[in-house]
């Protein structure tokens, strides 16, 4: 009887080795697949705000292609409003020659 309590006693012992190893495998297993799984999150937040950069550069270059645009349609508009300022300033030929006129005759008179 004491061989067979202690054969029961041996099994156990090996059954629970045998399945504490297998959970140690499985753990390790599972912090391997985790660590994997972190790592790319982190890989993927790097990435995220690299992209997000990339776009708003591209777009702030094209706000700054549209800046210029403007600037140089408003540099036309002003120099075309300027030009159109000027010429109607100057004096009209057929005015002058009216009051040129109108002076001749008060004088001989």
């Amino acid at each position: 009887m004491v061989s067979n309590c202690s054969f029961r006693i041996t099994q156990t012992t090996e059954d629970l080795a045998q399945t504490i190893t297998a959970l140690s495998q499985r753990l390790i297993k599972l912090e391997q697949r985790f660590d994997a799984i972190e790592l790319q999150l982190k890989q993927n937040q790097y990435e995220m705000p690299v992209n997000e950069i990339e776009m708003l550069d591209g777009i702030d270059q094209q706000l700054k292609a549209c800046k210029a645009l403007l600037d140089s349609s408003t540099d036309e508009v002003a120099s075309r409003d300027i030009e159109n300022f000027e010429s109607s300033n100057e004096p009209d030929v057929s005015d002058q020659s009216w009051v040129d006129e109108e002076n001749d005759n008060t004088i001989a008179a």
